[in-house]
Parts: C-alpha cells; sequence; structure tokens
C-alpha cells in the first residue's frame, strides 16, 4: 500500500521527531539544530529516509509547478479540505483489524483496544519527557477534541508511552496535566511493562531508540484512525519546525488546520 508514493512501511519505519515542514507552510525566521541529538548512524538513516520520501512521495503528490492545484489522494473523507489532506500528510490504508493491546492509563486503569470498540480512536506514540514533537500533536489532540463538538463523546484519544525509562502512571498523569491533555474525558495516555510496549511499538511499526536513561527518546511520529470496529483507516505524519536556539514549534494556523483535520477524520469513523 502505497501514501501518496510512499509505503507506509517506509513512513512507520522512517519518520521521527523532527518530521518536515509541508510545502507551502511558512519558514521560520531561522531555522537550527533539533533539540533532541542525533548520532552519525541515525543521521545517516534519516537522510536516506527523507531522500526516498522526497523522490516518491512528493514527485507524486506535490504539483510541479508552485501555482498548480493540489493533488487529491483518493479515499480521503470529503470534510477534510486538499490543503489539509496534505499538510497532515493523510492516506488510507487497507482496512483491516489494528493491533490488540492491554496496557494501563495515566489514572492506573486498563485499557485495551477491543474495551475502545464503539468509538473513533486517534492513536500516537509519544514519550512523557518530550520536548519536540509530542507536545505539538498534544496541542493538536487539544483542538481536535474542541472542533469535534457534539461528536467528540464519540472518538478517544490515546498514547502509547515509547519511554521505558519512564513508565510509571505518575509519569503518564504529569505529561497529561502539562500539556492540558485532562481537558479530553477519553484520554488515555498508556504504559505497562517494557515487553507489552515493545510488543506495540513493533505492532504499529513504530521504531524506538532509547540507549539509555540519559540519552534522548528518538522515535517515529505517526497517527492512526482506528473505526468503531477496531479497523485500521487512516494514518497521517505529524511534523514539527525548530528555531535556531532548537525551541520547537509549528505555526498556529497549521496546528489549528491540523486540530480541525484530525476532528473531521476521526468523526466520520465513530
Amino acid at each position: 500500500m502505497t501514501t501518496r508514493g510512499v509505503s507506509v512501511e517506509v513512513i512507520r519505519a522512517g519518520m521521527d521527531e523532527a518530521g518536515t515542514r509541508p510545502s507551502g507552510a511558512a519558514p521560520p525566521a531561522d531555522r537550527g539544530s533539533p533539540r533532541r541529538r542525533r548520532g552519525p548512524g541515525w543521521m545517516a538513516f534519516l537522510a536516506a529516509v527523507v531522500v526516498v520520501m522526497g523522490a516518491l512521495g512528493y514527485a507524486v503528490a506535490r504539483p510541479k509547478h508552485p501555482h498548480a492545484p493540489l493533488l487529491r489522494a483518493s479515499g480521503i473523507p470529503a470534510a477534510v479540505p486538499t490543503s489539509t489532506a496534505d499538510l497532515m500528510g493523510l492516506s488510507p490504508v487497507p482496512t483491516k483489524p489494528a493491533p490488540g493491546f492491554t496496557l494501563v492509563d495515566q489514572h492506573g486503569a486498563t485499557v485495551s483496544l477491543s474495551s475502545l470498540r464503539g468509538h473513533a480512536v486517534v492513536l500516537e506514540f509519544m514519550d512523557p519527557h518530550c520536548t519536540d514533537i509530542c507536545p505539538i500533536v498534544s496541542q493538536e489532540f487539544v483542538d481536535a477534541y474542541r472542533d469535534l463538538g457534539p461528536k467528540a463523546p464519540g472518538t478517544v484519544f490515546v498514547a502509547i508511552n515509547v519511554n521505558q525509562y519512564f513508565r510509571t502512571t505518575a509519569d503518564m498523569a504529569s505529561y497529561s496535566r502539562e500539556q492540558g491533555l485532562g481537558i479530553i474525558p477519553d484520554w488515555h495516555f498508556l504504559t505497562g511493562p517494557v515487553p507489552a510496549l515493545r510488543a506495540a511499538w513493533h505492532d504499529y511499526g513504530i521504531g524506538v531508540s532509547a540507549p539509555s536513561p540519559d540519552a534522548d527518546i528518538i522515535h517515529a511520529s505517526i497517527v492512526y484512525f482506528i473505526d468503531a470496529r477496531g479497523q485500521e483507516r487512516f494514518v497521517a505524519a505529524p511534523m514539527v519546525d525548530h528555531t535556531k536556539s532548537g525551541a520547537s514549534y509549528l505555526p498556529p494556523s497549521q496546528i489549528t488546520a491540523w486540530g480541525r483535520g484530525i476532528a473531521a477524520v476521526s468523526g466520520g469513523l465513530s
């Protein structure tokens, strides 16, 4: 299955916390190095992935001329504007059962994917100590919840922990408070034993590099949209930009667009 000309497997294996700035987005005043450090081996791998994605995906999905209309992948929900789908890297995937998991959330409650049937599930993978892309995606989740309005009870927002060194429910609760995610009634930041976390990372194709408690956690960032029957339906590829000082950000207009896009997709899956 391809996503705008790029295989879903490539996206799952290769997207890291730095992400990419979509075409048409306003460039930062001075783009600097990402706050998260990366070794030479990781950077070489990431460079190869960026080359592959650029050569395959952007050649297919991005217009040849800057004023040409954006191309729209088939299967994108009608409620999602083409510009928003392009910004999100939104793509349908083969409809199949999403991999199951059973973990505990920030309140200590056991949550399984099967227990969420009847609701659309917006699933991400986050680090509770992240200062890079995770807070950006968290804000997009909060915006999406607000944008859902009366449809909000039909959607559950879920993140699975990628930091094996910080995996207590207190870690999940602290991050949730800091990012204002408590406003979402059906927000679950899941954690658990390392083998169970690693199984979830593997099943969803989330690459994680965590060499030691003092090293930066490098992980793939993909949003999965799972329908009320527990079927995978769409994926999206979050992105983040950095200032010269290394602070991560996205322009407010893009965060707003992401929130509306997440709401439009999930609101049609419950």
